[in-house]
């Protein structure tokens, strides 16, 4: 779950790998394997195992439920206190900047964490960086980081005690997490040469496959805990604490710059874990049906969008 672009040679104007490459027969395999993993998940929703799983996770995190408003203020001004500190970054390890004033404006926003009543000011100073790293690098590179606008968005109506079409924040910052997972995911695919000189460096990564197929796993297992975030209580939270373990593991592998870089999504999967709001009963095939859908419209748009750009 390490972003490579924070720790290798990246250059997102290079074409990516054409996509009959991407989808070959192992590609297949590994996504009838998520597919049917998804038909399991929806058959035991709303069943003896799948509410007893429930209940273990409510048993867990239940301690944690009435604070996640607070975890998530603290880890974001956390947050931004490592960007002042580290300096000249804008929002993540390589979005790098010159200007000196990102700096003191990151610690403003951290401070800005401390009260409920400054959170629209958080909330508008994360779109403000996020608009300016757009400028800086772009459209294309940006789409990495949806994460931000929906923490902003959580945080403004946390702020202002608003609800705009009803909308809860939680699942405002979940689908953004979801969405930008989505999308890193493909990057596994279209771009694994990114991640080799790091497979090279650290081979034990790669737990003993191959360069070419342990990316293509990788991609396959992020695309699907991702697309788990939106579905059924049960899938989701599940899928939160799996994203959560992973990437504080991470953190222990890849250091310092890796618990910058996934200190809000880990929290925003601590969130996500507590939730015990019920869900909808949902036929067990909609999960696949879905799941086949999202692939095919997320690979579609990351390899259209680059075709456009670049």
């Amino acid at each position: 779950m390490a972003h490579i672009k924070w720790f290798c040679a990246y250059n997102v104007a290079e074409p990516p790998q054409p996509i009959r490459t991407v989808i070959d027969t192992e590609f297949v395999c590994l996504a009838g394997v998520a597919i049917l993993v998804f038909l399991v998940a929806g058959i035991m929703d709303n069943r003896f195992l799948g509410r007893a799983i429930l209940w273990s996770i409510d048993r867990i995190t239940g301690p944690l439920r009435h604070s996640t408003p607070t975890i998530m203020r603290a880890t974001f001004g956390g947050f931004f206190i490592s960007l002042w500190v580290s300096g000249g970054i804008i929002l993540t390890p390589e979005l790098k900047t010159g200007n000196p004033d990102i700096s003191w404006l990151q610690l403003l926003l951290a401070c800005c964490f401390i009260w409920e009543q400054t959170l629209i000011i958080a909330a508008c100073g994360m779109v403000g960086l996020y608009a300016y790293a757009l400028y800086a690098y772009g459209i294309f590179h940006l789409l990495d980081y949806p994460l931000f606008l929906g923490a902003a968005m959580y945080f403004a109506m946390i702020g202002l005690r608003a609800r705009p079409w009803r909308l809860v924040p939680l699942d405002v910052v979940r689908t953004a997490a979801a969405i930008t997972l989505l999308w890193a995911s493909i990057e596994k695919w279209a771009y694994p040469q990114w991640t080799y000189p790091l497979i090279a460096i650290k081979p034990a990564m790669a737990m003993g496959f191959t360069p070419q197929f342990y990316m293509k796993a990788a991609g396959v297992v992020e695309f699907s805990l991702a697309f788990a975030l939106l579905g059924t209580p049960l899938m989701r939270r599940t899928a939160a604490i799996i994203l959560a373990s992973m990437f504080t593991a991470a953190v222990l592998a890849f250091g310092k710059i890796d618990a910058i870089g996934h200190s809000a999504i880990i929290a925003v999967m601590i969130s996500v874990a507590t939730d015990n709001r019920p869900g909808h009963r949902q036929s067990a095939f909609l999960a696949p049906a879905g799941y086949v859908a999202a692939l095919a419209v997320t690979l579609s748009a990351y390899y259209g969008l680059h075709y456009v750009l670049f």
